[in-house]
């Protein structure tokens, strides 16, 4: 199921009136906070739930570190880039966050590429406005599908690196900006990351699970953001095939605790097609899904993985 189904005029009216009512209401409580004059957040709320929602932008902390260390190169140390850029931040975007090991290059390396770096950074501080609100429409569109009280934060920070986006715990999401998101991409992937948000929130249970429940947890965000957004391209591109011999390589390893193997099947390359977990993932709840078509989001977000793969017949695709 590519959910791609034709959804109601009147629901897409509904929808547009919502996003009007909740953009107008985002203006009338639009807050930004001063860090040593430079501003760096943008708050709005759901204006029927009253969940509350940050994007906060790193751009101008970027360009006084960059600033700084080009004046005098002694100055780009690791204390330094904390001090400057996350420290202020850190609260926000990382503080007591369940999955900060994704965060690891952010946190712990450097800033080099000083001058693509700074471009990157001039070309957000220019489409500040606009990312914004794409970031802003996918947060409500999401929140409407999956209605919390949980406070959400996106942070945007300049990257060099080419990194998707990474929720790094429950109301924590992170994009990496690198000059190169288009704004569906930004929209498709707020949503993903907004489900892992609000699993992260509801469901997580200390620990990272089995392979099985990372793969269904990816899975899970796959199938959101393309309910979210099933009329454009940039969701998360899925292999609707099923591949024996692939298969073979990871089904002895889906009841294992083992959060490498876990990121390796996601991820995949070496004897892997990349993204494999995504697309096999997606599969996973896309089974489940074709025999109770009726559940809401809410209702399949809160369901275990071994529920998803055991009643959703996943095996007989392999079979």
């Amino acid at each position: 199921m590519k959910l791609k189904s034709k959804t109601s005029v009147f629901f897409m009216v509904f929808l547009l009136l919502f996003t009007l009512t909740a953009c107008t209401q985002a203006e009338k409580s639009k807050e930004e906070l001063n860090t040593d004059d430079i501003e760096i957040m943008y708050t709005f709320e759901n204006p029927q739930t009253k969940q509350k929602f940050k994007i906060i932008h790193a751009n101008q902390l970027f360009e006084r570190y960059i600033e700084e260390t080009k004046g005098d190169p002694s100055n780009g140390t690791l204390e330094k880039y904390k001090e400057e850029v996350i420290q202020p931040i850190y609260k926000d975007c990382f503080k007591n966050a369940e999955y900060l090991y994704m965060a690891e290059d952010l946190l712990g390396d450097v800033p080099n590429r000083l001058t693509e770096l700074e471009i990157i950074s001039e070309n957000l501080e220019t489409r500040k406005i606009e990312i914004n609100e794409l970031i802003q429409e996918s947060l409500l569109k999401s929140a409407e599908l999956l209605p919390s009280q949980e406070e959400v934060a996106v942070c945007v920070l300049p990257s060099t690196h080419d990194v998707h986006m990474i929720t790094v715990g429950a109301g924590k999401i992170i994009i990496p900006y690198n000059g190169y998101f288009s704004d569906d991409f930004i929209k498709v992937g707020v949503a993903h990351e907004y489900h892992h948000s609000f699993w992260t929130q509801k469901y997580l249970n200390n620990h990272f699970g089995t392979v099985l429940d990372n793969l269904i947890f990816e899975g899970k965000a796959v199938m959101f953001e393309k309910t979210v957004y099933p009329e454009l391209e940039s969701s998360t591109s899925v292999d609707l095939t099923y591949n024996k011999e692939l298969w073979s390589k990871v089904e002895p390893d889906l009841n294992k605790q083992d959060l490498n193997r876990s990121l390796e099947i996601i991820i995949g390359g070496k004897d892997l097609p990349d993204l494999y977990g995504y697309s096999e993932g997606y599969k996973m709840v896309k089974s489940y899904l074709d025999l109770y078509p009726t559940l809401t989001p809410e209702e399949w977000t809160a369901l275990t993985a071994q529920d998803i793969f055991e009643k959703g017949k996943y095996i007989e695709h392999y079979q």
